[in-house]
Order: structure tokens, then C-alpha cells, then sequence
């Protein structure tokens, strides 16, 4: 049974998806961006700030699924601009310290909203932490 994980600590969604969808212990999420769940608006700054923002979303969305970033198995990084993946990479790294999960990245020509990053992934559940 597929599972829909919603969270209003992450931006809702803004088309026909979920935040994310569960099944058999696996989290899928959907891409997020720099938006502030609060407002609904995207934050302000760089493509730091924006790089932190979507990582604070995915976490939200993550532990809404009862995973965390610490079982994320592999993320899909899009940038606007592939000259920011030292910027991004930085920031990554600061929430992926230990172990981190595979990784793609890929410019694209736009992204929603025209932010400079988003960021998807798939983790699991940590049957202790569940």
C-alpha cells in the first residue's frame, strides 16, 4: 500500500504530487525548493541560502515519513547553474557530514519558480526510529 507523507513543515505542494510517497519502508520525494513553508515565499539570498532552505524542507518532509537525512540513499541535484556546485556542494556537505548517499547533479535550463536549486531523494525508514 502506497503511503502519502504530507507535512505543513515543508511546502505544500504546488501541482498534482505529493511530498512525498511511501512504500515497504522506502520515502520517495518529490523535489523541493527554497520556499519558506510559513509564507509560501521563496527565501532570500544566494544560491546558499536557497541550497539550505531546500535541505530544511527535505529533512521536514523526511522525518514527516519517519526518516531522516541520515537514511536518505541517493539525491537528484538540479541547479540553474552548474558554476554554483562548489556554493551547493558546501552546504550539502553540512547536512550530509557522515556517509553520505549517492548523488546526481544536473543543470537545468529552469526550474520552478526560476530558483537556483532543487533537490530531490529516496531514503528508508529506520525500522528503530519507526
Amino acid at each position: 500500500m502506497k503511503d502519502i507523507i504530507n507535512t505543513p513543515n515543508a511546502p505544500a505542494a504546488i501541482g498534482p504530487y505529493s511530498q512525498a510517497a511511501g512504500w515497504n519502508g522506502l520515502i520517495f520525494c518529490s523535489g523541493q525548493i527554497p520556499l519558506d513553508p510559513a509564507t509560501g515565499q521563496l527565501v532570500e539570498g544566494g544560491i546558499e541560502e536557497q541550497t539550505a532552505r531546500v535541505l530544511d524542507n527535505l529533512r521536514a518532509v523526511l522525518e514527516a515519513a519517519g526518516a531522516s537525512l541520515e537514511t536518505v540513499l541517493k539525491t537528484t541535484i538540479f541547479v540553474k547553474d552548474m558554476g554554483d556546485f562548489a556554493k551547493v556542494n558546501e552546504v550539502y556537505g553540512r547536512y550530509f557530514p557522515v556517509n553520505p548517499p549517492a548523488r546526481a547533479t544536473v543543470e537545468a535550463a529552469r526550474l520552478p519558480r526560476d530558483v537556483k536549486v532543487e533537490i530531490e531523494a529516496v531514503a528508508f525508514v529506520n525500522p528503530a526510529q519507526a
